[in-house]
């Protein structure tokens, strides 16, 4: 898995991480059990602070994606493991308001109710049928 960091982007360091690392995992390039670098490691090839890794790490395992074993590191968790009824309730509201953020954004910049759905169901098709190899 090869990390990208942008340093001109508006988004924190931590959460590109985040979502490169959530991107892997979707597209099956990471595998529940599958190590991930160490925070010293990855902070030093990205050129990022350690701080910037872990807090990374601490949202990934907060939300299920990654179990920390001590001195064993980080490692890609399975979620359905994990996954209990109050998970999945705030993943679900965590969906629900991303998309409602999504949907202002979309009507403030003069889309349609119409024209919204039809990105949404675009972008859900190309993830939900995309193999491996082309994410």
């Amino acid at each position: 898995m090869l990390l990208r960091i942008d340093f001109t982007s508006q988004e924190p360091i931590y959460l590109q991480i985040r979502s490169q690392i959530v991107h892997a995992v979707a597209s099956g390039e990471l595998q529940a059990g599958d190590p991930l670098p160490s925070v010293r490691s990855l902070a030093g090839d990205l050129g990022v602070n350690m701080h910037t890794v872990n807090k990374a790490y601490a949202v990934l395992r907060d939300e299920g994606y990654v179990i920390m074993r001590g001195r064993s590191g980080a490692f890609i968790g399975d979620r359905s493991s994990v996954l209990t009824p109050e998970r999945a309730a705030s993943d679900r509201q965590r969906l629900s308001q991303a998309l409602h953020s999504l949907a202002l954004e979309h009507k403030a910049q003069g889309g349609t109710f119409e024209s919204f759905i039809s990105a949404a169901k675009e972008q859900a098709a190309q993830v939900f049928t995309t193999t491996r190899d082309s994410l």
